[in-house]
């Protein structure tokens, strides 16, 4: 992969996103502040207005302004989580201009050790990472046994489908949707439905 096919794929992730938009501030309607989708469609839209003026530049800073501008657009823990994720990344990427999938998966892991942190939060809490850490699993495993990147993406795509799924028996333990306790039971996270959301147009579009 390199800055231009990076670039195609989140623009392709913004689209998504602002697409999904209502739905996703439906989801966030019984559990959260009623406006995860708003959002995450504001930010998308000025990551979207950035990327034509990346096309230049080395992977790690497309990552890093994508991560920046989620940090300073997106409202809630949602922006700098999202935020955190892609800026680790860009971290990991620091001026590559190439990326193979084995570094990929090595700057995604480093990206969500860093939700983890920022969030003080862990798989089973009825968070976005739920969708992340199988993910990311499930990615490893398929590329262990058959190097294919769009195979492993595919893999992880459907591993975060079952994660968004597997958030409706949790019970929420950090952010607004901790407050509604069990009520949040039945719900799906909104923040890993985000993530289902880009893994899946990653996946389409590699």
């Amino acid at each position: 992969m390199n800055s231009l096919k990076l670039i195609g794929i989140l623009d392709k992730i913004g689209d998504k996103i602002i697409e999904q938009k209502d739905f996703l501030t439906e989801l966030d309607r019984p559990i959260g502040d009623n406006d995860h989708g708003i959002n995450m469609a504001k930010g998308f839209q000025a990551v979207k207005e950035k990327l034509p003026g990346l096309a230049d530049k080395d992977l790690g800073t497309i990552f890093k302004t994508t991560g920046m501008t989620l940090v300073s657009t997106v409202g809630g823990s949602s922006g700098p989580l999202y935020g955190t994720l892609f800026m680790k990344m860009g971290m990991a990427l620091k001026d590559q201009t190439e990326l193979d999938f084995p570094k990929f998966l090595e700057a995604f892991q480093l990206g969500i050790e860093g939700v983890g942190q920022r969030g003080h939060s862990t798989v089973e809490e009825k968070t976005m990472l739920d969708a992340l850490v199988p993910s990311v699993d499930a990615m490893k495993a398929a590329w262990a046994e058959n190097p294919d990147p769009k195979a492993a993406l595919a893999a992880g795509a459907k591993a975060a489908e079952a994660g968004v799924e597997h958030t409706k028996e949790l019970i929420a333990t950090k952010g607004r949707a901790s407050y509604v306790g069990e009520r949040g039971i039945g719900h799906q996270d909104p923040g890993a439905t985000s993530y289902l959301f880009m893994i899946q147009v990653a996946a389409e579009c590699y």
